[in-house]
């Protein structure tokens, strides 16, 4: 029977000072039109970018995936370290080895047509597939390795273990069914609360060595262009596909722990030294639903005055929003916690309350809906009650 559908969504208002976060095909702010106004706007590939790098900077190397074309290069360095082949022989003995997953080939030698996400553990399991026998193989003809590497369990090797980046984030490889995995995370572009302008910022350099003689001006002029903005971010995460993904149940649970801490405290990086953007949110709440991922950018279709306090409003707003929606299609989340960083006279905390229930700190937050995945599985575990008639 199929695991129970439980979807994790996770709100967080989040007040960015000026910066270039993610920049268009100009150099500018990524923007957006909603509700008939301009906003600013994160993709949400740079987000998902920015969370990965977050959680994979605290998590074992060997724990974690990498996303390249040059999978035969990776795989052949891992059978280098652990036989006496050089590096020819290495080299052709992984492009058997991955010969029977089909995998086009790129313009480069070595290189795949598309970038391919796959676990380090994946790749040394591969390479143990054939290390023991490393010197007898690479001794045969070109036939008769490939006929030696059809018998062995290399696509087991890439479609089981995945790492936690690749069982949230999936793997997506169009000519080749059996090695896509389903993602269990959806993440919206983010979008500014309120209407936003573009500004820039027009600077100069100077030439040290020039300034020293006689010689005056800058070494070097030009602008960047930059925004400032509250934004509502939203992503969900389907537990039943993460567990689905992953070897155990409390990996998952883990996995959108280690989701939503990263997702929370991450910031892309985009002129990162030039502005030192990095903030934390002013909001994160998560609601656990049974029925459907509900976004509540919604809230926003109006856009928030600046004269309004911008975050304190904005989180008014997407309290009631999340209130009018439960009410209206009385779909009321199974479970929901809040930690935000309004005061109890904000206009928001009222509302806040009434939505989520009493703010908590971000740990405990991230316990409680630990605790609470933990049930949901524990439940969907049990026995089914005999029927009483």
């Amino acid at each position: 029977m199929p695991a129970p559908r439980t979807y994790v969504d996770v709100h967080i208002l989040h007040t960015v000072p000026p910066a270039n976060l993610n920049r268009d095909d100009q150099g500018n702010p990524k923007e957006a039109y909603f509700g008939g106004v301009r906003r600013s706007r994160v993709s949400s590939q740079a987000w998902k970018r920015a969370t990965r790098r977050h959680f994979t900077e605290r998590l074992p190397e060997q724990d974690l995936a990498t996303r390249t074309r040059r999978v035969a290069g990776a795989l052949a360095e891992r059978l280098r370290a652990g036989t006496a082949l050089d590096a020819d022989q290495s080299a052709r003995l992984a492009g058997a080895l991955l010969a029977p997953l089909k995998i086009r080939a790129g313009k480069k030698a070595g290189d795949t047509a598309y970038l391919l996400f796959s676990g380090r553990r994946q790749l040394e399991t591969g390479a143990a597939l054939v290390r023991d026998r490393a010197a007898e193989l690479v001794a045969l003809d070109d036939k008769a390795l490939a006929a030696a590497m059809e018998s062995l369990p290399i696509q087991e090797a890439f479609t089981s273990g995945h790492p936690l980046d690749v069982a949230l984030f999936g793997r997506m490889v169009a000519d080749l069914p059996a090695l896509r995995v389903d993602a269990a995370v959806q993440v919206a572009h983010a979008l500014s609360t309120h209407a936003v302008e573009l500004e820039f910022d027009y600077f100069t350099a100077v030439d040290d060595e020039a300034s020293k003689g006689q010689e005056t001006g800058a070494g070097m002029i030009g602008t960047i262009g930059f925004n400032s903005a509250t934004l509502y971010r939203y992503a969900s995460v389907g537990l039943h596909q993460l567990r689905h993904n992953l070897d155990t149940d409390e990996d998952a649970v883990r996995g959108v722990q280690a989701f939503v801490s990263s997702f929370a405290r991450s910031v892309p990086s985009g002129y990162g030294n030039s502005f030192a953007h990095r903030t934390l949110p002013s909001l994160v709440a998560v609601a656990v639903r049974s029925d459907q991922p509900v976004n509540l950018v919604s809230a926003f279709e109006d856009p928030v005055a600046p004269s309004a306090g911008i975050a304190a409003e904005s989180a008014r707003r997407l309290a009631r929003e999340h209130s009018t929606a439960v009410r209206l299609w009385g779909d009321a989340p199974d479970h929901a916690a809040v930690c935000h960083a309004f005061d109890d006279d904000s206009p928001a905390s009222g509302p806040l309350a009434g939505a989520f229930g009493a703010p908590v700190a971000f740990p405990q937050l991230l316990a409680g809906l630990g605790e609470h995945l933990g049930a949901v599985i524990a439940r969907s575990a049990a026995p089914a009650a005999p029927d009483a008639r």
